[in-house]
């Protein structure tokens, strides 16, 4: 228990408050001390999409006291299958302006921390420093690395979910004593090895089940009640409706959080990762490699210019959006 979290130096409890939270003071686990916890703790969502909007719901409406948000995007329509803190009038505002309002609108007494940026290895420990717990509601690998070394090095657990397709994924890494994310996935997959749900799909109830159990963690941690998913890995299968757990050991190995640690401080994810750098046009032009932007082939079609288009698309991809209307064009699917 930090100093914070003293019994004597918790916040108190205004009135309203305990009305809107009358549920928890009669559950012999949270009571008026644990109440009085979340309304001192300093919660951290990475994201919030589609893990992020249901973990972050139930984060304020559970009374954490300060919800930190951090995200750089714009709300698409695509998201709204699964990202339930947007709705169709959000359609183009930033996502965090749009998750703000939604968390203010439900419970006014939690105070919400915008992060306007994306989380980079020269910002991390810094933001990640100012709070008690990180949730992890990101979907990319670069990302998921860099919050896990920034929660090591910080001493912040992470709680961790991922979804993909049908099939789900929650622990709690960084914890004390417990593994962490590099124990788990020592190293990246290949680049394009593993799709992520813009090109793989997600069941858009999923992330609402995965954040919840995020929720859930989180909430736990702050009680110091329950078996928080420390040391334990859990699967979940939507589609069969099945639970499975694996136990997990923190590795002495580990680069990051082992017995004798070689990263002492943020690298390069991407690089890490093997993704290529964002500058992706200009470093094959160089290279000799043409290139064309969607726009620049709209104009050359409607030029009349001859251009073969083969489109290596997945079939479904084909079927949202097929360009071989276009005049002057050869087009082969394959």
């Amino acid at each position: 228990m930090t100093q914070a979290q003293e019994p004597d130096r918790l916040p108190e409890l205004a009135r309203d408050e305990l009305v809107r939270y009358s549920r928890h003071l009669i559950l012999p686990e949270v009571g008026m001390d644990g109440q009085r916890r979340l309304k001192a703790a300093r919660v951290l969502c990475v994201g919030v999409g589609g893990l992020g909007s249901p973990l972050a719901f139930y984060l304020a409406a559970a009374g954490v006291g300060v919800l930190g948000l951090i995200d750089f995007d714009a709300v698409d329509a695509s998201n709204l299958q699964r990202q339930i803190l947007h709705s169709t009038r959000d359609i183009g505002r930033s996502k965090l302006d749009s998750a703000a309002e939604k968390l203010s609108a439900l419970n006014p007494s939690v105070e919400i921390i915008r992060h306007r940026t994306r989380l980079t290895s020269a910002n991390a420990l810094e933001i990640v420093s100012g709070y008690d717990i990180v949730a992890d509601g990101t979907d990319n690998f670069p990302t998921r690395y860099l919050v896990n070394d920034a929660c090591v090095l910080a001493g912040k657990p992470n709680v961790y979910g991922s979804i993909f397709r049908f099939e789900g994924q929650a622990s709690v890494f960084a914890a004390r004593r417990g593994p962490c994310y590099r124990c788990l996935y020592p190293e990246p997959p290949p680049p394009g090895a593993v799709p992520g749900c813009a090109e793989g799909g997600v069941l858009g109830i999923l992330p609402g089940l995965v954040g919840v159990i995020q929720a859930t963690e989180a909430v736990k941690l702050i009680l110091g009640k329950g078996e928080p998913l420390i040391g334990r890995l859990l699967l979940i299968d939507a589609l069969a409706m099945r639970f499975r757990e694996l136990k997990l050991d923190r590795n002495p190995e580990c680069p990051v959080c082992g017995d004798h640690p070689t990263i002492t401080r943020l690298i390069d994810y991407e690089q890490f990762c093997g993704l290529a750098p964002a500058n992706l046009k200009e470093n094959a032009v160089k290279n000799g490699i043409p290139q064309m932007t969607p726009t620049e082939l709209k104009q050359r079609l409607d030029r009349g210019d001859r251009i073969e288009v083969i489109d290596v698309r997945e079939p479904w991809e084909h079927q949202t959006a097929n360009i071989g209307s276009f005049r002057s064009m050869r087009f082969r699917n394959g």
